[in-house]
């Protein structure tokens, strides 16, 4: 699912990598790569979890899908702050 949402995402930067001003793609660039770190951050806790049992994988668990959310808040940070920037 993870994987078919980055490819979507991707795909509609592309897209929209046409029409969009170089400032705009460069503040969208750099919270687009804060995100992919933190997804990132959050594959490595996962894979941690699956090496744990009981209450410490459900934390590492927690702790991967808090990850995520923060990376998917990060994206949609980016989109609004490229917004703010793109010309009229």
């Amino acid at each position: 699912m993870k994987t078919f949402v980055t490819v979507l995402g991707l795909a509609g930067l592309v897209a929209l990598a046409a029409c969009d001003s170089a400032k705009e793609n460069q503040v969208e660039n750099a919270y687009e790569n804060q995100a992919d770190a933190l997804d990132n951050r959050a594959d490595n806790m996962e894979a941690m979890a699956d090496n744990l049992s009981g209450n410490a994988e459900m934390a590492a668990e927690n702790a991967a899908d808090s990850l995520e959310n923060k990376a998917d808040a990060t994206r949609e940070a980016g989109e609004a702050a490229a917004d703010a920037v793109e010309p009229n």
